[in-house]
């Protein structure tokens, strides 16, 4: 099997701040710095779900080898990673992603009040189980929780949990500019912005 199919039932590998900080043994903090400090590492080979970067694990894996002073991987923690996301494939590029949401994207897609409603469905199992867990943070495929809505709004009582075509249009064409499609700068980046 090629790196970039995408066979059915499978999901991509992704790493969030969390596991690429794991996969070279430093301080989660120490990739923010990577970013914001040092300029090594970029957001140009990660999704931004929920208003954090989650990296394609093919880019994670070589990213060591093309910063100025080379980084070790550890080969045991990506095996880890991999086994805990699969079933899964290998993505060169961010277009290659199929659609992903967060919680942020759908209190959005379900016109949802708040974030809390969401949660309470995931943890009465109304709502299916997240597909990956990185960095603390849920993350579902788009299309299996859309094929999941109509029983959603079958067993719902006090929450319609409509889908809004338009930001489901949105997030399928990958141009989903509503809550959660940014990073939002926080600690003293956020004051400088707001200056």
């Amino acid at each position: 099997m090629a790196e970039d199919e995408r066979p059915a039932g499978r999901k991509p590998y992704l790493a969030g701040g969390a596991e690429f900080a794991a996969l070279y043994g430093v301080k989660r903090l120490q990739v923010s710095q990577w970013i914001s400090r040092d300029r090594t590492l970029d957001y140009r080979y990660a999704k931004v779900i929920s208003g954090s970067p989650y990296w394609l694990l093919h880019f994670v894996k070589g990213f060591g080898e093309t910063t100025p002073r080379p980084k070790h991987l550890n080969e045991t923690e990506l095996e880890r990673l991999k086994k805990e996301q699969d079933p899964g494939y290998w993505v060169r590029e961010v277009e290659q992603l199929p659609p992903l949401v967060g919680q942020a994207e759908l209190v959005a897609l379900f016109q949802l009040t708040s974030g809390a409603l969401l949660r309470k469905a995931m943890s009465t199992g109304r709502l299916r189980p997240a597909d990956y867990s990185l960095s603390g943070s849920p993350i579902w495929l788009l299309e299996p929780v859309v094929a999941d809505a109509p029983a959603l709004q079958a067993g719902a009582r006090e929450v319609d949990w409509a889908i809004d075509e338009k930001v489901l249009a949105a997030l399928r064409k990958g141009s989903y500019d509503g809550p959660g499609s940014r990073i939002v700068p926080r600690g003293k980046a956020a004051n400088k912005v707001a200056e």
